[in-house]
Parts: C-alpha cells; sequence; structure tokens
C-alpha cells in the first residue's frame, strides 16, 4: 500500500504572523495617525523595493555587523546575483536618493512604512518579518534637522496616547574628530582588559570598539561601566551641535536624559543617536531609534550629503496602544434577499449604496433566520430585507439592530432613511 503524501504546512512560517480583525485595525490606525504626522511636517511618501543587491546592506550596515553577519536574508537570484530582503530602510532610501539624482532637490524630507526582515530568535516584539515607519531628512546639516525629527516622533508617541510610558535616551556621537579620539581611547582601556571580553567583543576591538559598548555579555558590561566616556573627547564643534540640540528640546519642552552609553558603531554616524525606550515590552524595550548618519550618501558613492532619521517598530507600538484608542470600522448595513426573483433587486441596491458609501454585507445564501443571525454577528446598523411580496410593493422592510424597529420603506428612499444610521 502506498504511502500519503503529506500536504504542505498549513501554518506561518516561524517568526512571521497573520495581520487581521484587531490587529490589522490597530496597524491601520497607527499608520494613518504617523502618515498625517509626517505630512503635516512637510515630509513625502517613499516606497523602496523590498529586497536591494547585498551589498547595498553589506557596505552601509557593516560586514561585522550582527545584521550582515547572523542575521540578513540573502538569497542568489536566477541571474546570479545576490539579493537581500531589506532588514531596515535607511540604506534603501540612501540607495534611490542617489540612483534617482535627488542631489539637486534638496533638502528631501521622506516617510515610509513597510515590511523588513531579520533572521532572528523570534520573540515578543521581535518577529522575522516585522513592520516599520521611517522619518529621514537628507541634505540639512544643522541641528534643526535633529530637532525636527525628534519633534515628529514625540508627536507621534504622544498622539498614540504613549509617551506617558516612554522615555527618550539621546547623545552625541560627536564629528569625526571627537569620535576617532573617542575610538583610541576604548581600544586603549578594552585591550587592557582583554583576557575578559566576550569572543564577539573582541571581534570589535579593532574594528568597530564603540560596538562593545552595546554588549549584552555581562562581563562586557562591567568593564563598560569604567570605560572611558565619549564626553571627555568632545571637541567645540561637537559641544556647540549637541547644546543647540538639547537647547531645541528644551525650548520645545521635551524632556530627555543624557545616555553615554547609546552609541552607534559606523563611520557613517555622527552627533546626534536617541531611542525611545519603555519597560513595558521586558526585554524589547526599544520602541523608537535613529539617528545623524553624515557620512552615509559618500560612502554609498555618493556625494557628501547630510543625513538624520528614525525608525519605529509597527510590532511593538501596536503591543502597547490601548485598544480603546484605535477607532473601529463603520458598522455594515446587511442586504438580506428573500426568493431567487429578489437577488438582482438586492444586488443592484447594493451597488448604489456603496456607491453612497455605505458598508453593505451580502448575504447569498441560507435561510431568513441564518441570514439574520449572520448579520447580527457581524454588528450590522441594520439589515435590509428585500422579499416578493416587497418587491411587487415597490419597498423593502428596514430592520433596526440597536432599537429592534422594523419599517417598511419605499424602494426609492432608502437612502434617505438610512443617512440617520451615519
Amino acid at each position: 500500500m502506498a504511502k500519503s503524501q503529506s500536504g504542505p504546512k498549513l501554518q506561518p512560517v516561524r517568526g512571521t504572523h497573520d495581520i487581521m480583525g484587531d490587529k490589522a485595525r490597530t496597524f491601520r490606525y497607527i499608520n494613518q495617525v504617523f502618515q498625517d504626522i509626517a505630512k503635516r511636517f512637510g515630509h513625502e511618501e517613499i516606497s523602496t523595493p523590498i529586497f536591494e543587491f547585498t551589498e547595498i546592506f553589506n557596505r552601509t550596515l557593516g560586514e561585522t555587523s550582527d545584521v550582515v553577519s547572523k542575521e540578513m536574508y540573502t538569497f542568489e537570484d536566477r541571474g546570479g546575483e545576490s539579493l537581500t530582503l531589506r532588514p531596515e530602510y535607511t540604506a534603501g532610501i540612501a540607495r534611490a536618493f542617489i540612483s534617482n539624482g535627488l542631489q539637486q532637490s534638496l533638502p528631501c524630507k521622506f516617510f515610509a512604512f513597510g515590511p523588513m526582515f531579520r533572521y532572528e530568535r523570534p520573540q515578543k516584539g521581535r518577529m522575522r518579518q516585522f513592520h516599520q515607519m521611517d522619518i529621514e531628512i537628507l541634505g540639512v546639516a544643522e541641528p534643526q534637522a535633529d530637532i525636527e525629527v525628534l519633534a515628529i516622533a514625540v508627536t507621534l508617541l504622544t498622539e498614540l496616547n504613549l509617551m506617558d510610558d516612554i522615555s527618550l535616551e539621546i547623545n552625541s556621537l560627536g564629528d569625526k574628530e571627537s569620535r576617532d579620539a573617542y575610538r583610541d581611547a576604548l581600544v586603549v582601556y578594552f585591550t587592557e582588559h582583554k583576557a575578559r571580553l566576550s569572543e564577539d567583543s573582541l571581534a570589535r576591538l579593532e574594528k568597530n570598539p564603540m560596538r562593545i559598548l552595546d554588549s549584552k555579555d555581562e562581563n562586557d558590561r562591567a568593564l563598560v561601566e569604567n570605560a572611558p566616556r565619549i564626553s571627555d573627547y568632545y571637541n567645540v564643534e561637537t559641544r556647540l551641535f549637541f547644546d543647540t540640540v538639547l537647547a531645541g528640546l528644551d525650548a520645545l519642552q521635551i524632556k530627555y536624559v543624557i545616555n553615554e552609553r547609546l552609541v552607534r558603531g559606523l563611520d557613517y554616524y555622527s552627533h546626534t543617536a536617541f531611542e525611545f525606550v519603555t519597560s513595558k515590552l521586558g526585554a524589547q524595550g526599544t520602541v523608537l531609534a535613529g539617528g545623524r548618519y553624515d557620512g552615509l550618501i559618500e560612502k554609498m558613492g555618493g556625494q557628501s550629503t547630510a543625513g538624520i532619521g528614525w525608525a519605529a517598530g509597527m510590532e511593538r507600538l501596536s503591543d502597547l496602544i490601548s485598544p480603546d484608542l484605535v477607532t473601529q470600522d463603520t458598522r455594515p448595513v446587511s442586504i438580506i434577499p428573500v426568493g431567487d426573483d429578489c437577488q438582482t433587486e438586492a444586488l443592484k441596491l447594493a451597488y448604489r449604496l456603496r456607491k453612497a458609501d455605505y458598508i453593505i454585507d451580502m448575504s447569498y445564501r441560507g435561510n431568513m433566520a441564518k441570514r439574520m443571525k449572520r448579520a447580527n454577528k457581524i454588528s450590522s446598523m441594520a439589515a435590509i430585507i428585500i422579499g416578493e411580496d416587497e418587491l411587487k410593493r415597490g419597498t423593502v422592510m428596514i430592520k433596526n439592530f440597536d432599537d429592534g424597529s422594523q419599517t417598511e420603506i419605499a424602494l426609492d428612499q432608502v437612502m434617505t432613511h438610512l443617512n440617520h444610521y451615519r
């Protein structure tokens, strides 16, 4: 007897999830608030491809980074090209800036929303396919751009009613001169304690010593406590830039905490780095993060162009948001034809009402009781019943589900009668 063939795996891939129902409504609500705020701040929407040439991310994220070395979904296409599903937005937007010759259109202010992909252990607030909102400003070297992107973030979190449980942590990475001096100091310090460093931190010591400050290893963290502080290596220009950013936040009454251990390890990052963190999500407490990346466009082969931006995780925000804040979908009106002869008239009425912006649920099968039960289950405001007797009289019966009343209405007066349901 032949073995039966097993069917396909009928569940989502580990680290991915289906978005529907309340979760879909929450996503849509957050995205609508985000888009509205971005437009108020003068940002235009951009949508970049979900995959790019792998080199785009290798070059911008750094080959020693965890994202590149451990987390990217990289594959070879049929033409032999190495492609990668995007793990973040900034590199793709920077590539689009260069590809589309936008150097002559500065400043460029963008917002974006979409899925990202990273291969890592799935856990609360961290999926293998996740969604991000993104804000970028290109071509503004002045600290006012830093203040603006932070103001957008605070406005978003405030309008989502989340800011009371979130704090802004901020730091300055300095300009190249300050950062180089700090890195030299870190190499000296950590070399003296080389025997106590984790394997990952040993690999970062020469190429990326600032990333040791991000280590989750307990021994590394103990060493970090006594490591040199970046503020001791600021030059005059760096201090002036950072002071201007902080003064702008003070002027807007945006609260912040300076966290000198908040760093970015790559060369193209400079000056402002920040994270919005919460204690409400356990270990995955960062809900929005960003910083200034003045060297990125040049590193990718474009002209030297200032840049700053941030990204926020949709899954993490949706876990924090109150269900009461999410706007519920408008309740539908159900149309219930009784008998085959009424189907065409019901179809025509549904079409007219949908063109008039009503949400219509059309009942296709079952007896009257089953159709009414479905209408009630989907929280219909009303049911429009079209039977053969009503059709002969040129009327319909409208049942109000809120008060239980039934009213016979002329077919050509249905639209007028439904107006009070809006």
